[in-house]
């Protein structure tokens, strides 16, 4: 019998870590490869986490719970074969102890620090400079914090805002450290853990307001037009399809054909350059109870009004079940944010790092409009856009927006065919 460790796997492009929410196994069960031992949450999906062997689960090593970094060991098996009877039990204190020794010979890994290791930094005012990582190449990992923060002994920063090389920058971003003095909960209030989806976007959204200089911008669609196609195809379209057609395919159509057009708004900042993605892949906030999910739609630009309702439909339903995917989470491109599903009319969406704007789309109502001199009811909806002022300028951005206007008005059922 030998004795092998499962780690934590990449879940996902940029994944860094993820949070052992549920075993599904116990010590001494038996498992065979590719079963489930683990729910797994990460910043991209919640996902199941298979067995590498078959064999008999002999140690639990991380608790539910726990967030542990790529790579980290979760979980020891026993197994027949490859490394014979004379194998012998690693601990865990043992392997931590090879760990920290191969980390004092490379420290190439040290200035890289995980989003959840400056949070902790920042919050604790530890300045990360003088801490030693226990993680590969020197990498200071989110256990080495929170063991400095029980003991007490911090190595406070000396300055308000810690500087860093322009190498670290290139590297990974690192949001200055700044000192701050802790909320208290005063008698009678309720204090709610802060985990999971909603730790996620905590860190994204300060990453994405920190980190990118946000523009904004409002124009006003007249859809009557939009509106009355819609609703003489809806029910045939139920009828025939099984799911509905929404307003929000036409609206994903329109932008997918003026960033085709307009190719600027499809891209993001890398530095030193500015990346103009091929691809037309438009990523679309699915909430569900407390949560909120960010599915992708693919290729959008290729797609019908029909089949874009149906990847809308498909992805909603996933995210309701808790199915969605670590490949329907990623190579988003642009984002459009159907804001007007919650009755809002006006909203200024923080970007989806690192896209280089989002889209929000809001509520469709009827207001009194002059047209040729004369009130008339017309339905109309406000396109809001927030755009990276490091990629794009006002200019190009209204431009865009006015194809978009042109589209959405222009909609009819000789020039928008469904299928």
């Amino acid at each position: 019998m030998a004795l092998e460790k499962i780690l934590m796997p990449q879940l996902g492009e940029s994944v860094t870590e993820g949070t052992v929410s549920n075993w599904l196994v116990q010590e001494g069960d038996h498992v065979n490869k590719y079963d489930p031992i683990a729910e797994v949450m990460t910043d991209k999906v919640n996902a199941e986490v298979p067995s590498s062997f078959t064999g008999v689960i002999k140690e639990l090593v991380a608790d539910e719970g726990q967030t542990i970094e790529v790579g980290e060991l979760m979980c020891y098996i026993e197994v027949e074969g490859s490394k014979g009877e004379e194998a012998e039990v690693i601990s865990q204190s043992q392997d931590q102890q090879e760990v920290r020794s191969d980390a004092q010979q490379d420290q190439s890994m040290k200035s890289r620090y995980s989003p959840a290791v400056m949070r902790l930094a920042q919050e604790n005012s530890i300045d990360l400079s003088q801490v030693s990582g226990s993680g590969r190449g020197g990498r200071i990992t989110r256990k080495d914090i929170e063991q400095i923060i029980q003991t007490g002994q911090i190595p406070n920063v000396k300055e308000e805002q810690v500087a860093t090389s322009p190498e670290q920058k290139e590297a990974e971003y690192t949001p200055p450290t700044i000192k701050r003095k802790f909320v208290q909960a005063d008698p009678g209030d309720k204090e709610i853990p802060v985990t999971g989806i909603r730790k996620t976007i905590a860190q994204n959204m300060v990453r994405s307001k920190t980190e990118i200089p946000h523009a904004w911008m409002m124009i006003e669609v007249d859809v009557t037009n939009l509106v009355k196609y819609r609703d003489s195809e809806k029910s045939k379209f139920k009828e025939n399809e099984g799911y509905n057609l929404s307003y929000f395919a036409f609206f994903l159509n329109a932008v997918a054909k003026a960033l085709k057009k307009f190719p600027q708004l499809n891209s993001s900042w890398a530095g030193d350059k500015i990346i103009q993605r091929k691809e037309i892949n438009l990523s679309i906030a699915v909430a569900h109870e407390q949560e909120l999910f960010v599915p992708v739609i693919k290729s959008v630009d290729e797609k019908s009004i029909k089949g874009i309702a149906k990847e809308i439909h498909t992805l909603s339903k996933k995210a309701r079940n808790g199915n969605l995917t670590p490949q329907d989470m990623e190579g988003g491109t642009f984002t459009v944010n159907n804001t007007g599903s919650f009755g809002s009319v006006q909203s200024m969406g923080v970007i989806n790092y690192p896209q280089a704007a989002i889209l929000q789309v809001e509520s469709i109502v009827k207001r009194p409009v002059i047209i040729n001199d004369m009130f008339a009811a017309r339905d109309m909806v406000n396109l809001c856009l927030s755009l990276d002022h490091r990629v794009l300028d006002g200019v190009i951005c209204g431009q865009f927006m006015s194809h978009i206007k042109g589209i959405l008005e222009s909609i009819s059922s000789d020039t928008t065919p469904i299928y």
